[in-house]
């Protein structure tokens, strides 16, 4: 506030309105009195603030002081409550109701009779030696559980001989639409949503699918194929499908293919490109963000992307031994550890393979006793979805 504006404020104060003086000035003067004193009420209340007794002293004591305005009370944003880089699965699970739930219970109808709009999951039930113990359901999106009736996939096997159950994490498409099961100098393409089956002629033992946008990935230990789910046109890849992980399905046909391989100080994530596999990056991973003594020794099963995060099942170094279960979400970008789910000792060797993110950001995993469970990393908030359903699950996004 200036010298003038104390002047006008001075004289406003201390002038009246005569009772002799015509209605029509004193009108006048309070609506003059009225203006003046909104005009400088903001800064003679600054003065007040910033002089102190100055301007309470010029002000006549008949006055009320002046009271800034109440507000409504603004209570302070709570953020959301973010976990540390260590997380455990608390112990016992609760499981709300869930969809996938429904897995659980038997096939009532065969999918040639009604085939789905969108599969939202697969499962292999399995006997105590891992055998194919009845046919794969397929759960649409209208809650059916369906039985795959159109084709019964063998067994993979390997140049060894070695079996595994022809459903894996991985061959479900993510729009839920299709199924690729690779098989011995095969791959077996199921629409889900016509009921009907094309075989697609390859060369080797292939084991292992994932899906990239458009396109099937498929392999085994010497050789790598990237198959056109439309026109069935296949090209090979100088890669393993055993260390690639599942892209983002939202990141389109350009995204890069993300392979992570190494074992403990040798963790590395390598990046290709999306249409040749040519190498475009490779860094090592790091877990510089975990308390001593964690670190990640080895990883096992499908990686998963989710924008710029990974997602996937390891072997770890905990605070109680070296070789626990765990499970790893990074930063695709830089390798950084970000979050490391810590599930303990008592547990089978590879029990836990992580099967994708659903579409709120947790990540869904196999963890004993549970068949499924759902874990978010930032909260660290973990709850069941199916409750000890023996057999192999694959998820649509």
């Amino acid at each position: 506030m200036n010298e003038q504006d104390l002047r006008r404020l001075l004289t406003v104060s201390v002038e009246g309105v005569l009772p002799s003086q015509p209605a029509s000035a004193g009108w006048e003067r309070a609506r003059r009195t009225r203006r003046t004193r909104r005009t400088v009420g903001v800064v003679a209340l600054a003065v007040a603030l910033v002089g102190g007794g100055t301007v309470a002293a010029l002000r006549p004591s008949a006055d009320p002081p002046l009271v800034p305005p109440v507000g409504p009370t603004v209570t302070p944003t709570v953020e959301s409550t973010h976990a540390g880089p260590v997380q455990h699965p608390p112990t016992e699970l609760t499981f709300p109701p869930d969809p996938l739930a429904r897995l659980g219970g038997p096939a009532t109808v065969p999918l040639s009779q009604r085939p789905v709009q969108r599969a939202l999951a697969l499962f292999q039930p399995l006997d105590e030696e891992n055998r194919a113990n009845g046919p794969i359901r397929v759960l649409g999106n209208d809650g059916v559980v369906r039985s795959l009736d159109v084709v019964t996939p063998a067994p993979t096997r390997d140049a060894g001989g070695n079996e595994a159950p022809a459903l894996k994490p991985g061959v479900l498409s993510p729009d839920g639409r299709s199924a690729a099961f690779p098989q011995a100098k095969e791959l077996i393409m199921v629409d889900l949503t016509t009921a009907t089956v094309r075989r697609i002629p390859l060369d080797g033992y292939l084991e292992l699918v994932v899906w990239a946008h458009d396109r099937v990935l498929v392999g085994g230990d010497d050789r790598t194929y990237a198959v056109e789910r439309a026109s069935g046109a296949a090209s090979m890849f100088d890669m393993s499908a055993w260390e690639l992980a599942a892209p983002d399905p939202d990141a389109g046909r350009a995204a890069p293919l993300i392979e992570m391989y190494g074992e403990r100080a040798s963790l590395a994530l390598r990046s290709r490109t999306a249409e040749a596999a040519e190498l475009r990056s490779e860094q090592p991973i790091t877990g510089s963000a975990l308390p001593s003594p964690y670190q990640v020794n080895e990883f096992y099963g499908r990686g998963w992307l989710n924008g710029e995060r990974l997602a996937r099942a390891a072997w770890i170094t905990s605070g109680e031994i070296d070789g626990a279960e765990g499970t790893a979400v990074l930063d695709a970008r830089t390798g950084a550890v970000l979050h490391l789910l810590d599930l303990g000792r008592d547990r089978g060797k590879g029990c836990c393979d992580v099967l994708g993110w659903d579409n709120k950001g947790a990540v869904l995993l196999r963890l004993e006793p549970a068949a499924l469970a759902r874990w978010h990393p930032e909260t660290g908030e973990i709850t069941g979805i199916i409750r000890d359903l023996h057999g192999v699950i694959a998820l649509a996004d």
